[in-house]
């Protein structure tokens, strides 16, 4: 059975860190803030989703391939939006 791609979870720690550790803190503008919070919600919510495709795959014994990045792929051109 072919691996089902998904991206490493060290995707969503990075950004969720930056956006948490730093963007947050960098501003006292309460419409930044309120952007990068609704960012940061929105990254733990695919994040979320990601965890329950998981567990859904090893439910099925579908193999994942984490996927640190699209280099070294070759994608169909049919594939693109």
């Amino acid at each position: 059975m072919e691996k089902f791609p998904l991206p490493a979870r060290v995707h969503y720690e990075l950004l969720l860190e930056m956006l948490e550790r730093q963007s947050v803190r960098s501003t006292e503008d309460p419409i930044l803030k309120e952007q990068v919070q609704q960012l940061i919600f929105t990254i733990r919510k695919a994040y979320s989703q990601q965890k329950q495709l998981e567990t859904n795959c090893s439910q099925r014994c579908i193999p994942i391939d984490y996927r640190w990045s699209m280099h070294g792929l070759e994608i169909p051109v049919s594939s693109y939006p």
